[in-house]
């Protein structure tokens, strides 16, 4: 094996401060596995730490490689691993920490540690994880594929299936076209709901219809909330993945069915969101923030996906090098995920 490797790092908010440098290639310790990186998928979350810094502290002390979620090969492992083995397809977890349940963090100090973050990401030929930070490849998917589940496949789970309790006959309102939609819209029909997607892309909405939704919504020709309300005959759509954020919770509150959820997933138009209370108190509504989820959750993700033989939507493909370019794709809002293949 190769001594050095590539790597994408940033020493400080701003593109022109993200390079693509030769290091050392990095070796497990106890309790670690080394990862062949053959795919890692990008997420907004990413664009958003490159370009202005998200998340992350100023100065830096080190620097930064981008990205949480990736699918690879096991390549060696240090003492004491029992989970995996060299050979093992395997992909990442987004919060290293978080196994089960409730997951790590207090009132005070709410959980931070996410891959490509406060903790080393995977845009890079080779990474070392600890044992317990890894789940098991999905045997159906190409690495291209598996390496979209981990950030934006699981929030679309969490938010459905494992907090959700998603049942057969529910109504799923997807805003939007992107990563987590496009999964929000594979696992409703995975368990039997009507799909509603609202986009201002007739192309998009025509591509979504390819896929399965029962109903398409041209924000930008009608009025997308009373849309909602005339499809559900007044029923109302029984859970919503909100990606737009900001004030935009407030037509999601009028879009809900009496006793739905919504999932509070994007920032598009801002940390700090609003809406009528009264909607959210007269229709009994939940609305809960999600922070992706945990790894028991990715993999009950990973085994739907190769019972149900379902692929997730790629819309493209880019080298390592290529980087930047995949940003701006990421960027002008593709259908589906943007990847980037290492090998």
């Amino acid at each position: 094996m190769t001594t050095t490797m590539r790597r994408w790092q940033l020493t400080a908010a701003g593109r022109e401060n993200l390079k693509l440098a030769e290091v050392p290639v990095p070796q497990p310790g106890p309790g670690e596995i080394l990862i062949k990186v053959f795919a890692a998928s990008l997420n907004y979350r990413d664009k958003l730490l490159i370009d202005d810094g998200f998340g992350l502290p100023d100065p830096l002390t080190e620097p930064v490689v981008p990205a949480s979620d990736f699918s690879g090969i096991v390549a060696g492992v240090g003492d004491g691993v029992t989970r995996f083995a060299v050979g093992d397809s395997v992909i990442s977890t987004f919060i290293p920490d978080w196994i089960d349940g409730d997951g790590p963090g207090t009132a005070r100090e709410p959980n931070g540690r996410t891959l490509g973050g406060t903790v080393q990401g995977v845009l890079a030929e080779y990474v070392v994880l600890h044992e317990d930070w890894a789940v098991r490849g999905p045997a159906t998917l190409t690495h291209s594929e598996a390496s979209t589940l981990p950030c934006a496949g699981l929030t679309a789970w969490t938010a459905l299936v494992e907090r959700g309790q998603l049942r057969a006959g529910q109504t799923v309102l997807i805003l939007g076209t992107g990563g987590v939609s496009l999964f929000g819209l594979q696992i409703g029909l995975m368990h039997g709901a009507e799909i509603i997607v609202v986009s201002g892309d007739d192309k998009k909405l025509a591509r979504a219809s390819e896929r399965g939704a029962h109903h398409g919504i041209n924000r930008k020709k009608e009025n997308w909330v009373a849309a909602v309300h005339r499809l559900t005959r007044d029923h109302g759509a029984d859970h919503i993945l909100e990606t737009v954020g900001g004030a935009h919770l407030g037509k999601s509150l009028e879009a809900a069915a009496v006793a739905g959820r919504i999932s509070l997933i994007g920032i598009l138009e801002g940390l700090d969101v609003s809406g009528s209370f009264g909607a959210f108190a007269r229709k009994r509504l939940i609305v809960e923030g999600l922070q992706v989820g945990h790894r028991r959750g990715l993999e009950d993700l990973v085994r739907a996906y190769d019972v149900s033989g379902v692929k997730p939507i790629i819309e493209a493909s880019y080298t390592l090098a290529e980087l930047n370019a995949a940003l701006d794709h990421l960027d002008r809002g593709p259908f589906g995920k943007v990847v980037v293949e290492l090998a």
